[in-house]
């Protein structure tokens, strides 16, 4: 947002973005105006994780600020119906139901799922009072869902959790391979970052290696549309090629690494080309290049994420890769290096803590009784969680089984989150007494709450978060803690307190714990844990404040570390890296006739995990509005599905319905669908209640790209479009979605049977629209021949409803009526023009929205593109900014500009 002539700056604060593991540091200028407060949110230009760019998702966190679905005083629920409560009855209900839990069902009986989006001192607290206080490990983590994978194969390569590089190794390097990651969608700047050291270096080569034809295909010199669940037979086949040609980097393997043997062993059942390109559907030829390309460059930098985490073998695939760069000794080297990309904002900062059930904090290990020990001693705690607690799958389905009586889950969504969700919703709806800290009254997983508790959100907290590159950046506040909503370390503390435990707990604020949290990782640690903030301890209130990004370790005051393992020394007891030899396990759950496709879930690039936060911004609402499924036109037509119509996709665990796009970027055989949609926004669009509950045996994590669905058609008898100022009840309609505008809540409609045709009729289906019947004017247009009606609300000249059904290509364009709410008052031009569901010819249909930066949508790019004859995204970005702020629509700008002039060759050869 802007500053008018009239507003008075305000001094900026830098922070930290709250979305993806990039880390991106933030530069917040509050902005006090006569009309509002607005805030302007910037890329801050000395931070090393992004060096003054941001992504869409980060230049729009001004629009997510405020108290609108805010929970903002402790609550208790009971059956739906909610009763404010002060702190103290709030904290002491929590205590007085944990202590009686405890003594009657022991430690075990109590659990906690928590977040990587907490903060590392809210994390710490909750840790140290489960574990070492509690007794328990059952604390788990919404990371579980995404790097938990990564973890392992880095504990079992090197000993400990360690992401050797930074990134600027991405600008270093000479290839770079992403396997599983849509990093122009999911990473949006650091494929900026890698996008501009291609444009300085044009001999950098991009492989992508995914089962999909992604925007980050846009860079790629080479795509692997690998069959999807095959990685770990391509990096074993790379391995055994590597070794027959002669590849092996002698001194390193040798000193620095053991169980090369037994790893070489299993690479050798992919030694034929011909065998493994049938099993990973590819040519030989392009295996070969790929080979090729990889042993004779030297500064290799492999990226993996989601795609490879989220498996049935995640640690096994993430292994096989970590595999071929010790091979290669291509680590702990400028521009080379195995690279898992994090997904959350503070995924690793929760890692440092033991966020996770199965190891404690600072990198101490669950399994090893000295570490125990030496936590214990530092902690001075009463016990110590002993042997490793519930991952989350089998967390909530101790839940389900009674087994867990007590739960505290905080900012996550398990409900939509997690696999087999609707298993989620069957374990808390039976769970004895369920907690939650949230910064929104109401989620898909607040509904089932006991007790409710209000959190501080972004913008309003203090603390710290470390990002992929092991960069620490302070979190800082910059609003007033709203209503009564309090940090989650302090809440977890008060609970400590009157659970008996005061004098451990005795914080005052972030400082004192990021302090001991410091001091934890110094503690008895003579170099065998590279994680170490010994240079980070005994820091005033004044120094924390001002604290600026490193990467640990550090261990002199104002040290960062670029890369580890620079002298080929590991965290193993031996000193050296492991090879981990890795077998192909075939997917539990293949398609068969009832279950034909394979289902992959994944992100898009406007929105966050489940839209709580982005779904209130409309500058993140246009690029994909509606939940959508992704499907070949071949397996479309198939499966007698039309583009654009509405799908019902089911699996052995759930279903839900969502709207058909065909695209050849999938293979034969697969679909993709986001995991954002929920219940709050939609009718039934919970990707997680198709996805199977299978996880991978070493890490845990959940296989979200791999389960098999059957698609067929969802029919309804009208379409329709709704724009209202104020939420609507929809329950009666067969399908529908909510998209956030400036001014309004825009509804996508889809009905059965009943079909309005007055005014009278409108109340009947949409619950709510009732409340605009007062003294203001209704505009009506009705064709029942054609099924067509039109319903329009004015109130003292200003829109406040509207409302249109027709066949759906005659729907009128969203982005006129938007514009149409955020007028003052309309004109009799504005009410004839609405009144026919169209703008007269004074407006423009941009189409769907492309750049969400600057707003400009397809239609508008393809003209300009066609008239101006543009021939590079940086002509378009001349004529109409768009793809020059944050650039994560430059690969759709490029797929425009190509389809234009293929269009205009065909016009040519034609005539």
């Amino acid at each position: 947002m802007s500053a008018s002539h009239c507003d008075i700056p305000l001094p900026e604060v830098q922070s930290t973005c709250p979305y993806c593991g990039v880390g991106c540091g933030v530069s917040v200028q509050p902005v006090q105006s006569h009309r509002k407060n607005s805030w302007q949110v910037r890329g801050s230009d000395h931070h090393p994780a992004n060096l003054g760019r941001l992504c869409v998702k980060g230049s729009a966190l001004g629009e997510t600020l405020g108290t609108k679905n805010r929970l903002l005083f402790p609550e208790t629920q009971t059956q739906n119906q909610r009763e404010r409560l002060g702190w103290d009855q709030a904290l002491n209900t929590i205590a007085d139901n944990f202590r009686t839990t405890i003594a009657k069902y022991g430690p075990d009986s109590v659990a906690f799922y928590v977040s990587g989006q907490l903060l590392t001192e809210d994390y710490y607290i909750v840790n140290k009072l489960v574990k070492g206080f509690i007794g328990t490990a059952n604390i788990d983590t919404n990371s579980r869902l995404c790097m938990s994978s990564a973890v392992a194969a880095h504990l079992r390569a090197f000993g400990e959790d360690i992401v050797p590089g930074c990134y600027e190794d991405l600008e270093l390097a000479e290839m770079v391979v992403l396997v599983g990651s849509n990093m122009a969608w999911c990473h949006p700047v650091l494929y900026r970052r890698l996008a501009e050291a291609k444009e300085k270096n044009p001999g950098l080569y991009i492989v992508v290696i995914d089962p999909r034809r992604t925007s980050s295909c846009d860079l790629a010199d080479l795509h692997l549309q690998l069959l999807g669940g095959q990685d770990v037979a391509l990096f074993n086949g790379l391995l055994h090629w590597l070794h027959s040609h002669g590849y092996q980097n002698n001194p390193f393997v040798e000193h620095c690494t053991d169980g090369l043997e037994a790893t070489l062993v299993e690479a050798e059942n992919f030694s034929n080309i011909e065998n493994l390109s049938r099993l990973c559907g590819l040519l030989p030829q392009v295996l070969i290049q790929f080979f090729q390309k990889f042993a004779q460059t030297d500064k290799t930098v492999t990226l993996f994420s989601m795609g490879v985490n989220q498996s049935h073998q995640g640690t096994d695939t993430a292994n096989s890769i970590i595999n071929c760069h010790l091979y290669t000794g291509r680590i702990g080297k400028p521009g080379a290096g195995p690279f898992s990309l994090t997904g959350q904002p503070n995924a690793m900062g929760g890692r440092e803590v033991g966020g996770l059930a199965n190891m404690l904090a600072a990198h101490l290990s669950l399994d090893n009784s000295d570490h125990r020990d030496k936590l214990q001693r530092f902690w001075n705690s009463p016990v110590m969680a002993h042997r490793p607690g519930l991952k989350a799958v089998e967390l909530f389905e101790a839940v389900e089984s009674g087994k867990i009586r007590a739960l505290w889950i905080m900012a996550t969504n398990p409900v939509v989150s997690l696999p087999n969700a609707d298993q989620i919703r069957r374990a808390l709806s039976r769970c004895e007494f369920v907690v939650t800290s949230d910064i929104y009254a109401h989620t898909d997983t607040t509904a089932y709450a006991d007790l409710l508790l209000p959190a501080l959100g972004w913008g309003e907290k203090n603390g710290t978060v470390t990002n992929s590159e092991r960069c620490i950046t302070r979190q800082r506040a910059f609003l007033p803690m709203p209503g009564e909503a309090r940090p989650d370390w302090w809440a977890v503390a008060e609970v400590a307190k009157r659970l008996g435990f005061a004098t451990s707990f005795t914080y005052e604020n972030a400082a004192q714990i990021f302090d001991e949290h410091a001091r934890l990782s110094a503690f008895e640690n003579d170099g065998e844990r590279l994680f170490n903030l010994r240079g980070m301890t005994g820091l005033t209130h004044e120094e924390y404040d001002e604290l600026a990004p490193a990467r640990w370790p550090v261990l002199e005051r104002g040290q960062s570390t670029d890369r580890l393992f620079t002298t080929g020394h590991f965290s193993h007891s031996h000193g050296k890296a492991c090879f981990v030899a890795v077998k192909l396990q075939p997917p539990p759950y293949q398609p068969d006739e009832k279950f034909p496709w394979i289902l992959n879930t994944g992100r898009i690039r406007d929105q966050w995990h489940t839209m709580s936060r982005t779904g209130l911004a409309p500058t993140l609402s246009s690029h994909h509005p509606e939940p959508f499924v992704d499907m070949h036109p071949q397996d479309a037509l198939l499966s007698g599905i039309q583009h654009d119509s509405l799908v019902r996709l089911s699996s052995a665990w759930g279903s839900l319905v969502v709207r058909a796009r065909c695209s050849d970027s999938m293979r034969r055989g697969q679909l993709f669908v986001p995991i954002h949609w929920n219940d709050q926004n939609a009718s039934d669009a919970r990707v997680g209640a198709l996805v199977n509950p299978l996880v991978d045996p070493v890490s845990g994590e959940p296989a979200f790209k791999q389960t098999p669905v059957h698609a067929e058609p969802f029919y309804v008898d009208w379409h329709g479009v709704v724009f209202s100022r104020s939420a609507l009840n929809l329950k009666k309609v067969a399908w529908w979605c909510q998209v956030q505008t400036p001014e309004a809540l825009r509804y996508e409609l889809g009905g059965r049977k009943s079909v309005i045709h007055s005014t009278d009729g409108i109340d009947q289906i949409i619950g709510g629209a009732s409340t605009y019947d007062i003294s203001g004017d209704w505009l009506e247009y009705s064709d029942q021949s054609s099924g067509m009606y039109h319903a329009v609300y004015v109130h003292h000249g200003c829109l406040e409803f509207c409302l249109y059904i027709a066949q759906r290509d005659r729907l009128p364009d969203r982005n006129w009526l938007s514009d149409l709410f955020q007028k003052p008052r309309l004109g009799s031009r504005d009410r004839m023009a609405l009144l026919a569901g169209n703008p007269l010819g004074e407006g423009v249909d941009s189409g769907p929205l492309v750049c969400s930066c600057f707003r400009v949508g397809r239609k508008t790019i393809l003209n300009t593109i066609r008239e101006q004859r543009l021939s590079t995204p940086q002509e378009v970005t001349g004529c109409l900014k768009a793809g020059g702020n944050c650039g994560s629509c430059v690969p759709e700008i490029r797929q425009l500009i190509a389809a234009v002039h293929r269009e205009l060759e065909f016009e040519k050869d034609d005539s």
